[in-house]
């Protein structure tokens, strides 16, 4: 029998917005702009659950969790997340690591990204040692070093051992 790996990319961008929470990779960051956005705006998760949607050829995150549903309306991404791995699973598959790079200006991110990792393995249902996330800045370039807007892309893999599909 078989293991069939698959990749899986994804990405995702929200504008930043005066007063709003600042939610990346399941915590929330001190900060005076959040993002704008239906759910809790976290790009690092959106764009994960996109990778590992992506993986298993299920759609995007949207086709699942569209932000025109009132169910979805300020979720904790987290949430989001583990339903999507649960899709995974049904699938046959499991998760063979999560990659993802956070680009944004400010504030810098280096003193949360443990407690990220730690999120997001949590809620992926995966040890921490199958999360990497790293932080970026634009060096003042684009819409995230204008302070705009924060962008996140994510790359997975996932395996599903004899598989005859």
């Amino acid at each position: 029998m078989a293991t069939k790996f698959r990749i899986g990319y994804g990405y995702d961008v929200h504008a930043l917005g005066i007063g709003l929470p600042l939610v990346l990779g399941g915590v929330t960051i001190p900060h005076d702009k959040g993002c704008v956005a239906h759910s809790d705006g976290d790009v690092a998760i959106h764009a994960i659950c996109d990778a590992l949607l992506g993986a298993a050829a299920l759609g995007d995150i949207g086709t699942h969790f569209p932000d025109t549903s009132a169910e979805f309306k300020g979720i904790d991404s987290k949430i989001l997340l583990s339903r999507t791995v649960a899709l995974i699973h049904d699938r046959g598959y499991s998760i063979g690591n999560i990659d993802c790079t956070i680009a944004m200006q400010q504030p810098r991110l280096r003193p949360y990204i443990d407690s990220m990792r730690a999120a997001i393995a949590n809620a992926a249902a995966v040890d921490i040692e199958d999360v990497s996330l790293k932080a970026t800045t634009t060096e003042g370039l684009g819409f995230e070093g204008r302070l705009e807007g924060v962008s996140a892309a994510a790359v997975v893999t996932i395996w599903r051992y004899g598989s005859q599909r």
